[in-house]
């Protein structure tokens, strides 16, 4: 039998994050390219300042209510009109708002951009607010909010919230408003908020794709180059305050058979330079399946299905700004166990974390972490979608355009005592708020006997 010979290996190349040019148009939006040859589907995001913060007092959700109505007619278009042509183009559009800002996002064939990019300025420079369509975006609002109260991972991040963050500050009340502000939004409240803060100037358009004989210079300037209005600067950003005194707060939910866990603090966001290290230390503490809380929560003592650790950042400042602040990040323990297991479960989370502290992370677990997030880069930036939706993160976190194309490279330098060290000092045991959504009559006493924090029982 005759074999044919076995193929070689080809020459690694060397992978870097695809490097964006950066530019404007004369109306001051600011414009980040970046050409990806083979990537059909284009990918937009285009960042507007307008963040929770700039909510009128009493009107929490009305950024997300204008999100929504971006898309629900224009000065041309009706609602369903607009849908139409959305849908000719083979275009996806959405629009979300968090507490950095708007963020509009478009996915669309190379060669329907220029018919996509136009509704998407149509929307941006003449939304319709019709009242009738914001009476309904405000009903789906309200209806949505009993079900996010009946999800015990949402009502366990909406308590944590509270918790850290003063009574005054947007972040400490829910993202997208309560039943009580909601109801209060009209149509008039929505085109003020629309006219205070979403103009070109203060908004940055991130395009990513195949761009092979797109004209781009002249495609944005047809479009939302078109775009006007005033030039006001970005509003100041107020600084983060947070109290992680050591506390349990258990949402009671009489009969339920698990327990939601949701332990957090807030931490230092990407200006920080220990990021690289306390992603790679997070990691090692709840990143995966392999990880040190899953390998004895789930592995040995089948208490759950898996628990993670993250840091998920909630909004940043540049280093030089007026407030002096560089922002925060949420870093968090997160999971779900039977209701039983719910004390046995939080005392050897708490042994893990004190282990970490004395005897800190092993070279073993540094070299996984190091090889799945470094090594899994480039899988995960193979879609136009990833490489925007990340510049645009870099854009909101005023982070440089360069910063993700770092990042491996310091995640790959980052020692074993380094990331200990960070990891350590992000998850003090003795500092987190822990915030359990579960059946209080049969885990509070069990809790309170852990001596982890003052025990306080909550309805809702």
């Amino acid at each position: 039998m005759e074999y044919h010979p076995q193929p070689a290996p080809g020459v690694a190349r060397p992978w870097a994050f695809p490097a964006p040019e950066r530019g404007s148009l004369p109306n001051g939006l600011t414009v980040l390219r970046c050409h990806r040859p083979g990537q059909q589907v284009v990918a937009v995001e285009i960042f507007l300042d307008a963040p929770l913060d700039a909510e009128p007092e009493g009107l929490d959700g009305v950024a997300t209510i204008m999100s929504r109505a971006l898309s629900e007619g224009t000065d041309k278009h009706s609602a369903e009109e607009f849908a139409a042509e959305l849908e000719r183009c083979g275009a996806t559009l959405d629009a979300d708002a968090d507490h950095p800002g708007v963020r509009v996002s478009l996915e669309v064939p190379a060669s329907r951009l220029a018919k996509a990019l136009g509704l998407v300025a149509e929307a941006l420079r003449a939304p319709a607010f019709a009242d009738s369509e914001i009476e309904r975006l405000v009903g789906n609002r309200l209806d949505e909010i009993p079900h996010e109260q009946a999800n015990p991972a949402r009502r366990a991040a909406k308590q944590l919230s509270k918790e850290l963050f003063p009574a005054t500050a947007r972040m400490s009340r829910p993202r997208k408003g309560t039943e009580k502000t909601v109801a209060r939004i009209d149509s008039a409240a929505v085109r003020d908020f629309y006219d205070a803060h979403v103009r070109p100037s203060t908004a940055t358009a991130v395009v990513v794709g195949d761009l092979t004989g797109i004209d781009l210079d002249a495609l944005l300037a047809d479009t939302v180059g078109d775009w006007s209005g005033n030039t006001a600067e970005s509003r100041p950003v107020p600084p983060i305050t947070a109290d992680d005194t050591g506390r349990v707060v258990i949402v009671d939910r009489p009969g339920a058979v698990q327990t939601q866990l949701l332990i957090g603090r807030i931490g230092a966001d990407r200006h920080d330079s220990v990021w690289p290290a306390q992603v790679l230390g997070t990691y090692c503490l709840g990143g995966t399946l392999t990880s040190r809380l899953d390998r004895v929560l789930r592995e040995e003592k089948g208490y759950t299905y898996g628990v993670r650790a993250f840091a998920q950042v909630l909004r940043s400042s540049a280093p030089d700004s007026a407030s002096g602040a560089t922002g925060a990040a949420m870093i968090a323990i997160s999971g779900s166990v039977d209701t039983e297991s719910t004390g046995p479960a939080l005392e050897d989370l708490w042994k893990v974390l004190r282990t970490l502290a004395a005897e800190g992370l092993t070279d073993a677990e540094r070299e996984t972490a190091v090889q799945n997030l470094v090594g899994v880069a480039p899988l995960k930036f193979e879609t136009a979608a990833s490489v925007a939706g990340t510049l645009a993160d870099q854009v909101e976190q005023h982070l440089p355009d360069d910063y993700q194309a770092h990042l491996y490279a310091r995640l790959a330098d980052t020692g074993t005592v380094e990331a200990t060290a960070a990891v350590v000092n992000a998850f003090p045991a003795d500092r987190l708020v822990t915030v359990l959504v579960g059946d209080a009559a049969q885990i509070a006493d069990p809790v309170r006997a852990l001596g982890i924090g003052e025990v306080s029982v909550v309805t809702g």
